[in-house]
């Protein structure tokens, strides 16, 4: 080669350099800001989840706890207004929390939910029948207090999945 040829070639590589190092540039920053942004939605994503799990997993607990409250009031005689209204708004979060969690979370962590709402929304239909006087054959307080045990290994099994998805290991 020759010294024109040499010349030549590092003139018009320098010029493409000067050329392509904006748009090179620009193109690592797009790549950085879309994985900055990726990893942003992915952080938000796991605190809407976490927040979720959290609101469904006290709500479902709360209202648990009121319904055992309120069956050992019905069948102490003791049921009264300021009960039926605590029962009313923790069923209300309850389905709440269920409902906004419905928009979020995995199947899995539905289905979970499912088995305890279905023990739950049954112990609800009890304490209603028996605080109206109108039980079926067989549903009494202790009955129920019974039935209502279910829930709690559903409960445990819902918030062991919900830990598992967060990540949380023991």
């Amino acid at each position: 080669m020759t010294a024109a040829v040499t010349a030549m070639i590092t003139a018009v590589v320098g010029v493409l350099g000067t050329l392509l190092a904006p748009v090179l540039g620009q193109r690592v920053s797009a790549r950085q800001r879309a994985a900055e942004s990726a990893a942003e939605e992915r952080r938000r994503g796991f605190e809407e989840r976490r927040a979720a799990y959290t609101a469904m997993n006290r709500a479902s607990r709360q209202f648990h706890t009121l319904l055992k409250d309120a069956l050992h009031r019905l069948r102490d005689g003791v049921y009264d207004e300021q009960e039926r209204a605590r029962l009313e708004e923790a069923r209300r979060d309850y389905r709440d929390r269920y409902a906004e969690a419905q928009m979020l979370v995995p199947e899995r962590i539905l289905e979970a939910s499912r088995a305890v709402n279905t023990v739950l929304a049954g112990s609800d239909a009890v304490v209603k029948r028996l605080d109206r006087g109108v039980a079926r054959d067989g549903e009494s307080p202790e009955q129920a207090l019974l039935d209502l045990k279910e829930a709690e290994p559903r409960l445990t099994a819902m918030r062991r999945a919900m830990r598992q998805d967060l990540g949380v290991v023991d």
